[in-house]
């Protein structure tokens, strides 16, 4: 997942010097709605056994019906964590700076782990708030030089907030929706109803746009981004906050700058300096220490309390 968001920056770089963001975001999200959706049609009427918890099928399928209290959540979700997250990250984006930008989107882990921690739906250890926090820290490394949090780029660095909390907010609000329902079938629907209120909000842009004199590199880009950015790594997040936790997966986000800058390294040839290198490996040493707080978590408390932990099916 964090390679192909990582990778995902470069591949969309060029794309948007020919096509409003927005309008291509619209329908990079319309193409992997239709993927979504067409998906989950082909899985149900394939006769199957129900798959076992935790298993790769289970990820796909799960034979559960959709409640009404289900339907009202992914409505929520679709609302929050992709029709204003999209909106508020792509335009936020355009009114900031890559910096500014990076390093809010670094500040997603603290802030999903804050808000599980209050929640009482998980138990952060001090290992993972340190971990966080030195990933944190290793994003402005890479790229503080450029940060200027206010002055001309307020307005996109209150967007990219915006786009930060929604994320958080549907990273966690999935969760109890996902011990009866397959990632699929939650990041697809709510995909598909955020994808129904974006291309309204959007629609002045993509009328904007020459649609006949669009390069087919552009296409592909669009068609690349949906399937793998939007599709595949939007599945793997799920499935994973089902797995792991929502803390946790979240840390995992920030490997996607030291990504970006690695892959912008090595095809656009963009510099690559003591300094970068020093804040990619605070990186990767704070998301190395997740994992320890994870497998102390484990040794420390072999039998959690069901009434503040996840389900065992979902872990």
């Amino acid at each position: 997942m964090s390679l192909i968001w990582g990778t995902n920056y470069v591949i969309v770089k060029r794309a948007f010097e020919e096509i409003d963001p927005q309008a291509f975001n619209a329908i990079r999200m319309v193409v992997a709605s239709t993927v979504f959706v067409a998906a989950m049609v082909v899985i149900r009427m394939r006769p199957s056994e129900p798959p076992a918890d935790g298993s790769f099928a289970s990820v796909l399928y799960t034979p559960s019906r959709m409640a009404k209290g289900d339907v009202i959540a992914l409505a929520g979700l679709g609302v929050v964590g992709q029709c204003l997250y999209q909106l508020w990250f792509v335009g936020g984006l355009a009114r900031t700076s890559v910096a500014n930008a990076a390093l809010m989107l670094a500040a997603t882990p603290v802030l999903i782990a804050l808000i599980s921690a209050a929640l009482g739906e998980e138990r952060v250890m001090w290992t993972h708030w340190v971990g966080a926090l030195l990933s944190l820290a290793g994003i402005y490394t890479v790229v503080g030089s450029g940060v200027d949090i206010g002055g001309t780029t307020w307005v996109g660095d209150l967007m990219m907030l915006g786009a930060v909390c929604c994320w958080a907010i549907y990273t966690i609000g999935s969760r109890p929706l996902m011990t009866r329902h397959s990632p699929l079938a939650v990041t697809g629907i709510s995909m598909a109803i955020g994808t129904a209120l974006y291309l309204a909000a959007t629609f002045p842009h993509l009328r904007a746009v020459a649609w006949d004199r669009v390069a087919a590199g552009t296409w592909l880009a669009i068609v690349y981004s949906a399937l793998f950015a939007l599709c595949l790594s939007y599945t793997i997040w799920y499935a994973a906050v089902r797995e792991i936790g929502s803390a946790r997966t979240s840390v995992y986000s920030n490997l996607v700058p030291v990504v970006a800058m690695v892959t912008a390294a090595l095809f656009l040839h963009e510099p690559m300096g003591v300094r970068k290198i020093l804040g990619a490996a605070a990186v990767l040493v704070g998301v190395a220490l997740t994992r320890v707080a994870s497998a102390f978590r484990r040794k420390s408390d072999p039998d959690p309390d069901p009434g503040n932990r996840i389900p065992a099916k979902i872990r």
